[in-house]
């Protein structure tokens, strides 16, 4: 079967997975990092495992807690290479990467915990930062679990609206 995209052949496709691998800030779950490598079209699934696997045993690639992570043996020999692939793929796996590396440079601004409480029920922890520092640390007491899952989780997806709010809040005369 003829394939269409870009890439072709296995020193190309190590050298996208790198690539991408190269545009994200923290390591990826091998399904994210599937969707953005497969894009192109010109190889299969089968070629990109057998190459994600020589990338792992090479030592260009790290796979820890059942994620990828970009050496930086990896590092440097993308660098030194990556003009080689084509710029409409580079541009597009750029595109592509983009939005995820955003959010998980967000993600890593926000922590959460949640443990039992002093007396009885439990704790939310919340902390935001801005990449500098620590912006806002609050620690709030709910009933339950159940609670304490929607207090986290409200907070993960609006942390940034949650503090404008109560600085808001403080500062209205």
């Amino acid at each position: 079967m003829e394939h269409l995209g870009f890439i072709r052949d296995k020193l190309d496709i190590k050298i996208l997975i790198l690539y991408i691998l190269e545009k994200l800030p923290r390591p990826v779950e091998p399904v994210t990092l599937s969707d953005l490598a497969l894009f192109d079209g010109g190889f299969t699934w089968f070629d990109y495992t057998d190459c994600l696997g020589e990338l792992i045993a090479t030592g260009h690639i790290s796979e820890e807690n059942g994620k990828y992570a970009i050496t930086e043996k990896g590092r440097r020999n993308v660098n030194t290479v990556s003009s080689s692939l084509p710029y409409t793929v580079r541009a597009k796996a750029e595109r592509l990467t983009a939005p995820v590396a955003a959010a998980m440079r967000r993600a890593s601004m926000i922590e959460t915990d949640i443990e039992p409480g002093p007396k009885g029920g439990k704790s939310v922890s919340m902390r935001l930062s801005d990449g500098v520092g620590e912006v806002i640390s609050m620690r709030l007491a709910v009933p339950d679990e159940t609670q304490a899952k929607t207090v986290e989780k409200r907070f993960r997806a609006g942390a940034e609206e949650i503090y404008n709010d109560i600085l808001q809040l403080l500062l209205e005369p």
